[in-house]
């Protein structure tokens, strides 16, 4: 019977032991949702390839959790988006949802992330509204207002005062539109036409035909990650910068990822942007090599940069939290984040939940044998105009008081 007694008494330890161990090593899962195959393939392998080598640096264990990353290629349609992100959601049980390549599925998640409680963080997205989508959306990539202002502050400074702007006819491109028109005339200058090309099988060569009869003085293009050298080789084979127009835009038409393939005509060519794989930081040089060491001499580019900090905005928030609590301690902890990048520095707006960065202005230089956008000038801590701008009308609506009057005036935020 003692031994018995004893037998049991072991195989309870054991079990207790083993259940432990099971605790311990409990999985946190993160459902990456992106663009694999399809026309924005390259901003699916660009994220997958930096969250990869996040956790290869960083490990695969937080806070007593096995990190587990489950990559679904939603192929850019919204539809097959929010499907995949519901079986994560119930099927898989994941902790957070990370990934949206572009705009119409970061929207489409949006609910779900609501309903659920899960905090999706936007690696790519770039529509100035997807964080009024849902209060569980944190971004780590950009907004096209945050660009699209800097380059219309440079612009007419350096004699470019009539502009023709082409973009891709969805919510980031309307927003680079907007908010490049609005600063360049309130700088003094003109956008003369507005031309809109399709998202999907895009044909270039009638929009810019239209260019070239406006004659102006610059072309601002807003394409979707991939699409840049599609747009310069055209630009190109029309002789346009030969005629005089100079072609600027947001950094995505010169993505690093593309730009050795589009040749000198590239060079002198200026856009603004919150990173380039140029940036003179020791972080950034050290992102830069494991990265291309890991995907066989591929170089990073600004999709890899918002999916490497989204790893560490969920790394650090699970560290907080101690691995313990589930969305809603996830999200606050994400809230706030004040860190070095190889983009520079950047933070989490604790009350918008989206990124606040440095936007550089770079132009196409060629160093070493290779095209890259170099750096010339900076603007620092850079929130979303589009979110400045909604944060200024609640203030006055505010400082209205109950009475229509006499309530304490607002101060701007910084932009």
């Amino acid at each position: 019977m003692k031994k018995r007694f004893l037998l049991q008494t072991l195989a309870l330890a054991a079990l207790a032991a083993s259940t432990s161990g099971v605790m311990a090593q409990e999985k946190f899962k993160i459902g990456l949702v992106l663009p694999m195959t399809g026309q924005q393939a390259t901003t699916g392998r660009q994220i997958e390839a930096a969250a990869r080598l996040y956790m290869a640096q960083h490990g695969d264990t937080v806070a007593g959790k096995k990190i587990e990353l489950i990559v679904k290629d939603d192929t850019s349609l919204p539809d097959q988006t929010r499907r995949l992100a519901q079986e994560l959601i119930v099927n898989d049980k994941v902790n957070v949802l990370a990934g949206m390549g572009i705009t119409p599925s970061a929207m489409a998640v949006a609910p779900l992330a609501t309903q659920s409680k899960t905090p999706l963080v936007v690696m790519a997205a770039a529509t100035s509204s997807i964080t009024e989508a849902s209060p569980y959306i944190v971004r780590t990539s950009f907004t096209l207002p945050q660009a699209s202002v800097a380059l219309a502050d440079w612009a007419p400074k350096n004699g470019i005062k009539k502009v023709v702007t082409l973009v891709s006819d969805y919510g980031p491109g309307i927003d680079a539109e907007k908010f490049f028109k609005e600063r360049l005339t309130f700088n003094g200058g003109q956008v003369i036409e507005q031309l809109r090309v399709p998202l999907r099988n895009p044909d270039f060569a009638p929009f810019l035909q239209k260019v070239r009869d406006a004659k102006p003085d610059a072309l601002f293009v807003f394409v979707p990650s991939g699409a840049g050298a599609a747009v310069m080789k055209q630009f190109l084979e029309r002789g346009m910068d030969k005629a005089g127009i100079k072609l600027i835009g947001t950094g995505d038409v010169t993505d690093d990822d593309q730009l050795n393939d589009m040749g000198d005509g590239a060079l002198g060519v200026v856009t603004s942007h919150h990173y380039s794989a140029a940036h003179p930081s020791a972080l950034n040089k050290k992102f830069v090599e494991s990265f291309s060491a890991a995907n066989k001499g591929l170089r990073p580019n600004f999709m890899a940069v918002g999916g490497y900090d989204g790893m560490r905005v969920i790394y650090e928030a699970l560290r907080a939290t101690k691995g313990q609590g589930g969305g809603e301690a996830l999200l606050g902890a994400m809230k706030g984040q004040i860190f070095e990048s190889p983009r520079g520095k950047m933070f989490i707006d604790a009350q918008t939940r989206d990124v606040v960065q440095d936007i550089y202005l770079r132009k196409v230089e060629k160093k070493d044998g290779q095209l890259f956008n170099v750096e010339f000038d900076v603007i620092k801590d850079v929130k979303d105009p589009g979110k400045v701008k909604f944060l200024l009308f609640v203030c006055f609506f505010l400082s209205l008081g109950e009475g229509g009057g006499g309530g304490q005036p607002c101060q701007r935020p910084q932009p």
